[in-house]
């Protein structure tokens, strides 16, 4: 897939990785649109991204922003789902079950509804892609972030499906699937592992580029997450990651 001649709509896109690929998009040549709740200009010039307001936790809010994207850009042939929430939870306290809900409700039914609203679109257009973001801590659980990882996991398994049910319609999916990555300079205080942004974006670019894409976009950095249960790995560093339990009050 090249960067260029796509009309792209990133749903998520105002900051993080969604900002980082609306910008790589929009040098490339394409038509770029963001989606978020908060629609101020976000990138400078020669950088300049439209804009659309969505919640993709409502449903009036999706198909307003899907009816205004379509006027405007009828030739768009790229859904990125991006948006996401990415929260810590103790699950011995009853009272997570709010951070449960507003994760399943973003990551989720968000993604769904989402893809929901633009596939006529794209199955009417003959053509087209859908990009999902998953996580490696959807393969890989890291245990303060439980709902998190299973959303992810969820994400995954309904990209799959999704890719099955479209078959022969013209329209693709593509799974992206990040390790930690940090968007700031405070989340690489907090976990020196994470990837630089534009290191991570660099390695997708290229994978992107490649004919046919790929189904998942696996850069190097999350490939041990990926097939960890594969390589036989996988109860030794679910054991490592549960040492981040520490982090949560009264552990």
């Amino acid at each position: 897939m090249e960067l260029s001649n796509h009309t792209v709509l990133i749903v998520g896109g105002t900051s993080g990785i969604g900002l980082g690929l609306a910008q790589r998009f929009a040098r490339a040549g394409s038509t770029v649109i963001i989606g978020g709740r908060r629609t101020e200009p976000v990138a400078d010039p020669p950088e300049k991204v439209h804009s659309v307001a969505i919640d993709v936790t409502d449903a009036e809010s999706v198909a307003r922003a899907r009816d205004e994207v379509l006027e405007r850009f009828p030739d768009l042939d790229l859904v990125v789902t991006m948006a996401g929430v990415l929260l810590v939870e103790d699950l011995r306290d009853p009272a997570h079950f709010e951070t449960a809900e507003t994760t399943i409700a973003v990551n989720v039914l968000g993604t769904i509804r989402t893809i929901d609203a633009f596939t006529p679109h794209l199955i009417g257009r003959g053509a087209g892609t859908f990009m999902t973001v998953s996580s490696g801590i959807g393969f890989l659980p890291f245990p303060p972030m439980a709902t998190y990882a299973a959303s992810k996991a969820a994400v995954h398994a309904y990209s799959e499906a999704l890719r099955a049910q479209l078959d022969g319609t013209g329209v693709g999916v593509i799974e992206l699937v990040p390790p930690a990555v940090a968007t700031t300079p405070q989340q690489k205080e907090m976990n020196p592992a994470a990837l630089d942004l534009d290191d991570y974006l660099d390695e997708v670019t290229e994978l992107l580029a490649a004919e046919p894409a790929p189904r998942e976009i696996l850069v190097e950095g999350v490939r041990m997450h990926r097939w960890a249960e594969r390589d036989g790995t996988y109860d030794e560093l679910v054991a490592k990651r549960s040492q981040a339990l520490s982090m949560l009050p009264g552990r």
